[in-house]
C-alpha cells in the first residue's frame, strides 16, 4: 500500500467552540482497501488487529502491510448485511483479555442470525463470544474455539452497540443498544427498553469472563448494582442508554468509563459511566427533556428522576445536529466515540477525550474531529473544540471508530462511502503537523 503524502481531515470551521488548547494535528494514512473498519486493536508485539463490519478480522503491521488472508472469518456467522448499502449491523468489536499474552483470549461481538427461541418478526441476535488465537505464525483465529456467552435478542437492525471494553477491574464491559427503530419505541413496552430493567437492551453490562457460574458461562460480579436480580437483569451495570458507540476506559487519571451515546434528531452526548447510573434515555436525550411522540421539539419540564426515584444523570458534553438549522454548536448527526489522550505526541492533548462525529451530513463524507477539555473544577460540563486539522481541503471520510496503541497515540478509522463498499476504509494516524 502506498501513500504520497500525510492527508488531512477536513473539519468544520467556524463555531463557538474554544480553540486555544487544540493542538495542530494532521492525518498520516496507515492502512486501505478495507470496507468499513469499527476497531483497532494493538497486539503487544506491535502490529495491530482491525475489525472490518462486513466479517473480518485484519492483521495490520506498524508500516500499514495488511497481511492477505484474515485473521478470523466471520461472514458464515453473521445475519443479513445489505452490502453497498448502510447497514448497522455485522461485525462490530473485539477486545484482548488482560491476560492475553499468556492465555490467547479474544472477544467479540456480532449481530448473528435470530434464534429460534426470540420473536419472529424480529431482526437479529447480538452475540458476544470468545475465541483464542494461536501464537503460532501466521497468526490466525480457530474458528471452533468459539464460545458464545452471550446472546440478545433484537428487534430492528439498528442500535446494535456491541462495543466492549475491559476496565481496570479485570472485568468486561459491554454496551447494548435500546433495540433500534426510532425514539425507544416499537415492538417493545410503550415505556421503551432505556429505563427497562427487565431488558439487556439500552444498557452497559458488566460480566466476569473468567469464572463460570450459575448455569452461565460467566460470572456476575458480586458488587454489580442488580447482582442479585430481583429486581433488574444482574448483568445490568448502567441504563437508559441509546446506541452507544464508543466505550473506553481512561488509561490514566482515574480510569473513568467513558460511552459516546448516538442521540435521536438534536443531541450527541458523551457520558462517564457510573454504577448504576441512569442515564435518562428515552426520558431525556443528553440535558434535555425528550418526548417520543414529538422528537424534534424537546418538553419545557426536564425530568430530574427515573421510575425506582434515582437520579437522572447528566452527560458531560453534548452538542447539536446539523441540518436542522443552521447552529454554531451543531457539528454533525452521530457521535463516534475515541479515547481520554494519554499518548506523547500532542502534550497539550494529555486528559482530554478526542472523539468526532459520523459526519455533518448524510449524503456527504464530512467527518468532524472534536477534542473535551474537563472543566477546571472537575465538575461540570465540559468544554468543546474542533481538532485544527493541516490541509482540511485534501480529504473527506465518515469517521466509523478511534483506535489507541500501546503508547497512547490515536488512529481514525474511516469510510469514504456511507455504505458498505469494498475498497473504501481506511485507518489513519494522528500525528503532529508540520510546521
Amino acid at each position: 500500500m502506498k501513500f504520497a503524502s500525510v492527508l488531512s481531515l477536513a473539519l468544520l470551521a467556524g463555531t463557538m467552540l474554544l480553540s486555544a488548547q487544540s493542538a495542530k494535528v494532521a492525518l498520516k494514512p496507515v492502512a486501505d482497501g478495507l470496507t468499513q473498519p469499527l476497531s483497532y486493536v494493538p497486539l503487544p508485539t506491535g502490529p495491530a488487529l482491525i475489525v472490518d463490519q462486513p466479517g473480518y478480522l485484519w492483521l495490520i503491521e506498524p508500516d500499514g502491510t495488511r497481511r492477505p488472508e484474515p485473521v478470523l472469518t466471520l461472514t458464515n456467522r453473521l445475519s443479513e448485511i445489505k452490502h453497498g448499502s448502510f447497514d448497522e449491523r455485522g461485525f462490530l468489536d473485539l477486545a484482548l483479555h488482560p491476560k492475553f499474552a499468556s492465555n490467547r483470549k479474544v472477544y467479540v461481538t456480532y449481530t448473528a442470525p435470530l434464534r429460534a427461541s426470540a420473536p419472529a418478526d424480529w431482526d437479529c441476535t447480538l452475540r458476544l463470544s470468545e475465541f483464542t488465537l494461536p501464537a503460532a505464525a501466521p497468526l490466525k483465529v480457530d474458528p471452533t474455539s468459539e464460545k458464545v456467552l452471550l446472546e440478545i435478542d433484537k428487534p430492528f437492525a439498528n442500535h446494535n452497540s456491541g462495543r466492549i471494553a475491559f476496565g481496570p477491574d479485570g472485568l468486561l464491559y459491554m454496551g447494548v443498544g435500546d433495540g433500534g427503530n426510532a425514539h425507544d419505541q416499537g415492538k417493545r413496552p410503550e415505556t421503551g427498553n432505556g429505563q427497562n430493567l427487565q431488558t439487556h437492551l439500552g444498557k452497559i453490562l458488566r460480566v466476569d469472563v473468567d469464572r463460570p457460574g450459575n448455569g452461565r458461562p460467566y460470572s456476575i460480579p458480586s458488587d454489580n448494582p442488580f447482582a442479585n436480580g430481583q429486581d433488574a437483569l444482574p448483568e445490568i451495570y448502567a441504563y437508559g442508554l441509546r446506541n452507544v458507540w464508543g466505550l473506553s476506559f481512561d488509561r490514566g487519571g482515574k480510569h473513568e468509563l467513558f460511552a459516546a451515546d448516538v442521540g435521536q434528531d438534536l443531541f450527541e452526548e458523551v457520558n462517564i459511566i457510573n454504577k448504576g447510573g441512569n442515564y435518562g434515555w428515552n426520558l431525556r436525550e443528553a440535558f434535555a427533556a425528550f418526548d417520543p411522540k414529538s422528537p424534534r421539539k424537546s418538553p419545557e419540564t426536564i425530568p430530574t428522576q427515573g421510575a425506582r426515584g434515582e437520579p437522572l444523570l447528566d452527560p458531560i458534553l453534548q452538542y447539536k445536529h446539523t441540518g436542522l438549522k443552521k447552529d454554531p454548536e451543531a457539528l454533525g448527526i452521530s457521535i463516534t466515540g475515541g479515547y481520554v489522550y494519554r499518548g506523547q505526541a500532542f502534550p497539550e492533548l494529555v486528559g482530554q477525550y478526542v472523539f468526532g462525529d459520523w459526519s455533518r451530513n448524510w449524503g456527504l463524507p464530512q467527518g468532524t474531529l472534536i477534542v473535551a477539555r474537563r472543566p477546571d473544577s472537575g465538575t461540570g460540563r465540559w468544554t468543546l473544540s474542533t481538532l485544527d486539522v493541516a490541509g482540511a481541503d485534501k480529504f473527506a471520510g465518515y469517521i466509523t471508530g478511534f483506535g489507541q496503541d500501546n503508547e497512547g497515540e490515536l488512529y481514525v478509522l474511516t469510510n469514504g462511502s456511507n455504505g458498505l463498499t469494498p475498497g473504501k476504509g481506511r485507518v489513519w494516524k494522528l500525528v503532529p503537523a508540520a510546521p
